[in-house]
């Protein structure tokens, strides 16, 4: 049997999720989770062989979910079924060790035939997605990432400074490199490109 956990912030599609899984003669779903936090702690009390996962959700995301698993070493694979067909969250899904990568479009027989297919240690990716991933690489560093996305979210340059304990003159220069390799007019227009291509 291939041990579940789904991870999911909308009530109905996780449910819709565990009913259709729930069919399939060879694979349990031990759990569920509403949002990231919750399915961190899940992941490690159940310790499924393969973690569902959405990749925008409260507290951590479904990247971050694939992050840790990545850097505890857990024996979990992780697959994402989202809405976000974005090249740019694909790359960064493959940087952190996610062995699945489907859109919630897709036929609902694809995702118990992706687990199977991570669960025997193969990859599950939307190909057209998978071609489209490496024609634009991500310019941005760690860091201007998590100062573009406070920006985005109507944070000052002092306000981010405190969160991320760095000085004010540090942030303004992460937002200007930022602004610079997007080709954006501001802090605003660089948040919404990067949005757009998946690399916040």
């Amino acid at each position: 049997m291939i041990g579940v956990l789904l991870a999911e912030d909308q009530a109905m599609v996780r449910g819709a999720l565990s009913a259709l899984l729930s069919l399939e003669p060879d694979i349990e779903v031990l759990g569920s989770a509403c949002d990231g936090e919750v399915a961190w702690v899940e992941l490690q009390r159940l310790r499924p062989d393969v973690l569902v996962t959405d990749i925008e959700m409260p507290g951590l995301t479904g990247l971050e979910l694939a992050q840790r698993v990545q850097r505890y070493e857990l024996s979990c694979k992780v697959v994402i079924v989202t809405t976000f067909a974005r090249p740019g969250f694909l790359r960064r899904a493959l940087d952190a060790g996610v062995a699945g990568y489907l859109l919630k479009d897709a036929p609902a027989e694809d995702l118990a035939e992706a687990l199977r297919t991570v669960h025997r240690g193969g990859r599950a990716i939307d190909p057209q997605l998978a071609l489209e991933a490496w024609s634009e690489a991500d310019p941005l560093s760690d860091r201007e990432r998590s100062v573009l996305r406070f920006a985005g979210e109507g944070l000052s340059a002092p306000d981010i400074a405190a969160r991320l304990n760095l000085s004010r003159g540090t942030v303004r220069n992460y937002l200007s490199e930022a602004i610079g390799k997007l080709g954006a007019n501001n802090r605003i227009d660089a948040y919404r490109m990067a949005r757009q291509k998946g690399w916040l």
